[in-house]
């Protein structure tokens, strides 16, 4: 309903929010996707096909005939791919533009942007076999519920905390594989604050004096139930360590052996045995920030931690709501432009989830 609604009936508001027909047909040009009119009279009409057949279930073919049939455009399904192909780099720029348009500057309660992201499968047997992806990589904005980042890259665009550009004053949260200790401190420089999972042995975890520090053995000895010290991180040769803030909360029983069996069940698939010190580790909750303690307390910081799922259940609603999924090409050209075109759809609808009554939680 929606897809049919933002390509159809609602197409006049679909272009205002866009920016107008003289902003899309500018960058159109700009970036070669409508160069003249032939078959297709605009690039307004160009964007409405290219969403008609990223966003539906159909292929060329009916995409062509829907678009004889409405007095759109008439050419072949050839045609229309030889369209769409042209279309990535314009789509990037629209996503580009609404993005900026939410961006809010850094506000006095801080703003709060939580990264992660996510995958799908490209298209095509061998693709799956050799784990081919289209990887995307997100900042959800807090309070407004937003997303604020959007980038799309193969499966060799991995997971930087240092990806998405820094808002001076924001506080930048993200899950253990955002434990890049350089990149951290790259991020620090640039006036913001992090708030990081970490696992036991992706850091090199040193004291005051610059020694290491036994992390486990450190949990292991701890008698209370949360820790919140100083602690440094090590950095490449002839870089000071980081200066961060520990903060590791010991799990309830029943959670630590959830944890415990979950650890067994990763190695067993990879066909190892699952060591001791990732079964401690496990029954912990470990953090690192730059936040400190003055300003956010032990449980300040926990709270702020458990927002974070907040971000995933954003990317359902782009699964569910928008219809993210694989790809059915497998030709870059023609895949890139479908999921973007999903990824400029969650922002357009994004917006409307208080009208439609969608709670973003």
């Amino acid at each position: 309903m929606i897809h049919e609604s933002l390509t159809a009936q609602d197409w006049d508001w679909t272009v205002a929010k866009l920016g107008g027909a003289e902003l899309i047909s500018s960058t159109a040009r700009q970036s070669k996707a409508f160069v003249r009119a032939r078959e297709v009279r605009s690039a307004i009409d160009l964007l409405r096909l290219t969403l008609a057949y990223c966003l539906g279930h159909v292929g060329l073919r009916s995409t062509a005939a829907w678009a004889e049939a409405t007095g759109l455009a008439s050419l072949s399904d050839v045609a229309l791919l030889g369209r769409l192909r042209n279309t990535g780099d314009w789509l990037s720029q629209l996503i580009g533009g609404l993005l900026q348009k939410v961006c809010p500057p850094a506000a006095k309660g801080r703003l709060i942007r939580i990264l992660d992201g996510t995958s799908v499968t490209k298209a095509g047997r061998q693709a799956k076999c050799s784990n081919s992806l289209w990887r995307i990589h997100a900042s959800f904005e807090v309070p407004s519920e937003r997303f604020d980042f959007l980038e799309l890259t193969d499966e060799t665009g991995g997971e930087r905390i240092d990806r998405v550009p820094v808002v001076a004053g924001e506080i930048r949260i993200g899950d253990a594989g955002f434990l890049q200790v350089d990149q951290i401190g790259a991020v620090m420089s640039q006036g913001a604050d992090v708030l990081v999972r970490a696992s036991w042995r992706h850091a090199r975890w040193l004291d005051r004096d610059g020694e290491p520090l036994d992390l486990l053995a450190m949990l292991k000895s701890a008698g209370a139930r949360q820790i919140d010290r100083p602690i440094w991180l090590g950095r490449n040769k002839g870089v000071a360590p980081l200066a961060m803030r520990l903060i590791a909360l010991r799990k309830p029983a029943a959670a630590a052996a959830e944890a415990r069996r979950k650890a067994r069940l990763a190695a067993r698939k990879q066909g190892r045995h699952v060591s001791t010190g990732t079964l401690a580790a496990s029954e912990w909750v470990i953090l690192i920030t730059s936040l400190s303690k003055e300003t956010f307390s032990t449980q300040d910081i926990l709270k702020l931690y458990r927002i974070r799922w907040r971000i995933e259940m954003a990317f359902k609603r782009l699964k569910s709501l928008v219809g993210l999924r694989s790809p059915p090409v497998k030709d870059p050209r023609l895949a890139r432009p479908w999921l973007l075109s999903h990824l400029l759809m969650i922002l357009l609808v994004e917006p409307l989830m208080d009208e439609f009554g969608v709670s973003p939680s």
